[in-house]
């Protein structure tokens, strides 16, 4: 389980296709402090560490996770967000994020306003219907307040700070985006359906 609360950013320092693909990620995480095994959500797409070093970290990554999420995009140089997982007594700032992405969004509208950015993004049509105005979703494992929905469209205000430690500060039109919804939304939606 995640937060949303992007922890660091890391780089794509290597991709290699193997049965799967391997991706090793440049942090700034003390990573003596990282168990083999540990689960860290880059780009929200829970992920679990294969291997590391002082300062990387390596995860294998199926190809339903890349069929699902936008990590066919990643490249070498890329940034990504990260956030480690949530330990017992860790303050809960963001929502409940498990690192399960549901879709991919497409980043339609980009436009600065004062210092903050608003930015309109358009949901699969099968998960619009979960997202709500004043509701939360986590993009890119950025748990981030819904302001507006109108049909599969959504909007979204990123404030400097979000923009400075997480790679929202660089978002442009056209860019796909994990997208995965609140939790209590879906299963409010199941119960609805089961009357």
């Amino acid at each position: 389980m995640f937060t949303g609360i992007i922890t660091d950013q890391g780089e794509i320092r290597e991709l290699e296709q193997r049965g799967d693909l391997r991706a090793r990620i440049g942090c700034h995480y003390d990573m003596a402090g990282v168990d083999m095994g540990a689960s860290i959500a880059c780009d929200g797409v829970c992920l679990t560490v294969v291997a590391m070093g002082a300062d990387w970290f390596d995860v294998d990554v199926s190809a339903e996770t890349v069929s699902k999420t936008n990590l066919d995009t990643w490249a070498e140089g890329r940034t990504v967000n990260l956030e480690r997982a949530l330990k017992v007594g860790d303050e809960l700032g963001g929502h409940i994020v498990s690192g399960h992405v549901d879709g991919v969004a497409e980043v339609i509208y980009v436009q600065d306003e004062g210092d903050s950015t608003r930015v309109t993004l358009r949901a699969p049509e099968a998960l619009a219907r979960f997202i709500a105005s004043k509701g939360s979703v986590a993009l890119n494992g950025t748990s981030l307040t819904v302001n507006e929905v109108e049909g599969r469209d959504f909007g979204i205000n990123f404030i400097p700070h979000t923009k400075e430690v997480t790679t929202w500060g660089r978002v442009a039109v056209g860019d796909r985006v994990n997208l995965e919804i609140d939790t209590l939304a879906r299963y409010v939606a199941r119960l609805h359906e089961a009357g």
